[in-house]
């Protein structure tokens, strides 16, 4: 078909709201049962039920019956030993930047993958830790366990830190803050509240990961350069660390220099107790920023994958499955996890096929803890830092964002800024905070701010378009068709209203003041003219008493007054044009959006004239043609409103509607609304929008059926529009 136009030909009624019900059928034909009936199938059980509710919670039992070891378990042995591998180093180096004990970092690369590996529903992922959690875990952990609080006299009377207390503080800071965490996410994830990640973009996640990146770089110079500088936190935190570094260690200011190992890694695994429950209330909003990061990173990488490989990722099951781990692991000394990014990218680079991976992994992490970990001990902390600027690298090229939001969207690019900025001056959860509130307001102004067109029809079709984007697209002699980019609802109402008189050209408070002030005037004129017909109508009466007294007379002497009679006469024909002119005055009806002067003088005639006395045009609504007619082609007379962009209306959208139909209809301008998506049509029946001033048939399906309504209604023949709609395309 290359080069061949296809064509397509319409022959069919002008549908409006009540014809389409009608040619359509509309009714009730969903088979979606009625809220008593999805309560009573929720009550019913039955075995078939149960074991779909307990393959939804419990994944594994549905896929691990079906377990190919001929397809799969090669490809999991190696990838699983791959990524057990990384679980160490990247363990270790982590648990560094939550501020705690590299053996905790082997914890909680153990226990949370078994959990995901039972509840989680990606194949490919792998759940541990991950830099971003672990330097939000060590915010919290060294402000409520900081340095300052853990100080000892010494023995020579020198003030000494006591590392073990503080250390073991912080792993109970650490653990309840996993475990609300992760009660957090059970919780949205029960109540199918996995939507709620919606709401952090992709520019704001990976400004918010950039900006964690430095903030884990910084961490991390203490260990490089071998020196301890001053703990601070708070905003611009980062700043203050910077600087404590680079003059602690130019300066000369430690002592002795050494190297800073792991230390002691001991064996074996400890008995899960409770967390200390009583710092619930000092981290409950740092928890909820854990869970919602957390939960984020693992979708975006669960979904990335499962889109790849062609299955189904359910993002309320992963957020009960990263929950569990978080919970599980609150009770084992673990902290916060969730996926990492390189990590889950060996594990499906090197042939793993599903979660069997991730126990393979975490086979040998416990094998590390429980026979090998004392090989460690000896590790400088400095090549655990090195390890962590290594994985740094992926989010360190983040930066080449800018320049590509820079060309293709300059709003996500600011969403991106923002939030760089804000994380890294206000530290993670306040800067959060901050983004997230930011990039919600970009959405606000977006609808805020939309474009506002008057749409022109393209010759020779049933498209209309913007006129200032398309040349050849026409308006249409007397109608204005008015179309907003976005909907319609309280916050933008005011700004539909004002865009629409100003695009159309309609000022309809100018335009209803002059008619209040013409009808006012008109009703002077009218009382005016009946006094005078009232005066003269006396005068007549006793012109004609005294006629007829005198008119006796002369009949008595014989004698008739051919003058009295005359001017009996000239006044009779005087009242006769008086009632004429009253009983006919103001039959016209003035459309005032025509009108170029909206002053009425008070030398207008009681015909209805204004200014210099021209005559007030009035479009005649039956098609009668002559002069009306050229006076319909010259001003507007009907104004179509292309509401198809609106999703919902709320009750300033009804209220604004109901006011445009009130106001343009009191100076003669008829509003149609077109292209009004089903549920807006429930919804203003529900609000009680349409009346007898606001019937259906003001409705209509295309812009296209209401152009020809209107044009069939005022009988305009100086536009010539196709009712056939006939197009060609070009296939290439």
């Amino acid at each position: 078909m290359d080069g061949k136009e296809t064509e397509y030909f319409v022959r069919r009624d002008v549908l409006d709201e009540l014809r389409l019900d009608e040619v359509a059928q509309k009714g009730s034909w969903s088979s979606k049962p009625s809220l008593s009936e999805q309560v009573k199938d929720s009550l019913r059980c039955s075995l078939p039920k149960v074991k779909r509710i307990i393959l939804t919670w419990i994944p594994v039992l549905g896929w691990l019956p079906r377990y190919s070891i001929r397809e799969n378990a090669l490809g999991d042995l190696i990838s699983g030993c791959s990524v057990g591998i990384m679980h160490l180093p990247q363990g270790m180096a982590y648990a560094l930047l939550a501020s705690l004990r590299p053996v905790y970092g082997l914890y909680t690369s153990l226990f949370p993958v078994l959990v995901y590996f039972i509840f989680g529903t990606s194949r490919h992922i792998s759940v541990g830790t991950f830099a971003v959690l672990s330097i939000m875990v060590g915010s919290v952990t060294e402000r409520l366990a900081p340095d300052s609080e853990f100080m000892v006299n010494g023995t020579n009377g020198t003030a000494g830190l006591d590392i073990d207390a503080r250390d073991a503080e912080r792993v109970k800071v650490a653990c309840a803050l996993t475990l609300l965490s992760g009660i957090f996410q059970i919780l949205l994830g029960v109540v199918r509240f996995g939507f709620v990640v919606t709401y952090l973009s992709e520019p704001l996640v990976r400004g918010y990961t950039t900006g964690s990146a430095c903030h884990v770089c910084v961490s991390q110079l203490k260990y490089l350069f071998g020196v301890k500088p001053s703990r601070f936190s708070g905003p611009f935190s980062l700043i203050y660390i910077i600087a404590a570094t680079i003059i602690t260690h130019y300066c000369g200011l430690t002592s002795k220099y050494y190297i800073d190992v792991v230390g002691e890694i001991p064996s074996g695994i400890k008995a899960p107790r409770v967390p200390d429950a009583s710092l619930f209330s000092q981290v409950v909003g740092d928890a909820f920023a854990v869970a919602i990061v957390g939960y984020a990173i693992n979708i975006s990488l669960g979904k990335t994958f499962g889109l790849k490989h062609g299955y189904k990722v359910d993002s309320n099951q992963e957020l009960v499955a990263l929950g569990l781990s978080n919970t599980v692991g609150g009770f084992f000394q673990c902290y916060s996890v969730t996926s990492s990014l390189s990590r889950s990218l060996v594990q499906e680079s090197t042939g793993g096929k599903t979660q069997v991976a991730g126990v393979i992994s975490s086979i040998i992490v416990l094998i590390t803890v429980l026979k090998i970990g004392a090989l460690f001990e000896d590790l400088p902390k400095a090549v655990l830092s090195c390890i962590v600027f290594v994985n740094l690298k992926g989010m360190f090229k983040q930066f080449m964002d800018v320049a590509v939001l820079w060309k293709t969207n300059k709003v996500d690019l600011l969403v991106w800024l923002v939030t760089f900025v804000s994380t890294v001056l206000f530290n993670l959860d306040l800067g959060l905070a901050i983004s997230v509130g930011f990039s919600m307001l970009t959405v606000i102004f977006r609808t805020q701010l939309p474009r506002y067109s008057i749409l022109g029809n393209v010759p020779g079709t049933d498209v209309y378009l913007d006129t200032e984007i398309y040349r050849e697209a026409k308006e249409i002699p007397g109608i204005k068709i008015f179309r907003s980019s976005t909907t319609i609802y309280y916050t933008n109402a005011d700004m539909y209203l004002e865009a629409l008189q100003e695009k159309s050209g309609i000022e309809i408070g100018k335009l209803l003041t002059a008619k209040k002030k013409h009808d006012a005037k008109q009703k002077r004129m009218q009382e005016k003219e009946k006094k005078k017909a009232k005066k003269e109508a006396k005068n007549q009466l006793f012109m004609s008493n005294g006629s007829c007294s005198l008119k006796g007379s002369e009949m008595n002497n014989g004698k008739i007054s051919a003058g009295t009679k005359g001017e009996s006469a000239a006044n009779g024909g005087a009242l006769s044009l008086t009632q004429t002119a009253v009983n006919g005055f103001g039959k016209g009806q003035a459309n005032w959006a025509y009108q170029p002067d909206t002053s009425v003088s008070d030398t207008d005639s009681d015909t209805g004239c204004h200014g210099d006395g021209g005559s007030i045009p009035q479009p005649s609504r039956e098609g009668d043609g002559g002069e009306n007619a050229k006076t319909r082609g010259s001003g507007t007379h009907s104004v179509i409103l292309d509401v198809s962009t609106t999703s919902f209306v709320d009750t300033v959208t009804v209220k604004t509607l109901k006011n445009i139909f009130t106001d343009f209809g009191e100076v003669d301008l008829d509003i149609y609304l077109a292209g009004c998506q089903a549920c807006v049509v429930a919804q203003l029946e529900a609000a009680g929008f349409f009346s007898d001033s606001i019937p259906k048939s003001r409705l209509f399906v295309t812009v296209h059926d209401a152009v020809l309504h209107v044009l069939a209604k005022t009988g305009q023949t100086d536009f010539v529009i196709v009712n056939d709609c006939t197009t060609s395309s070009h296939h290439k």
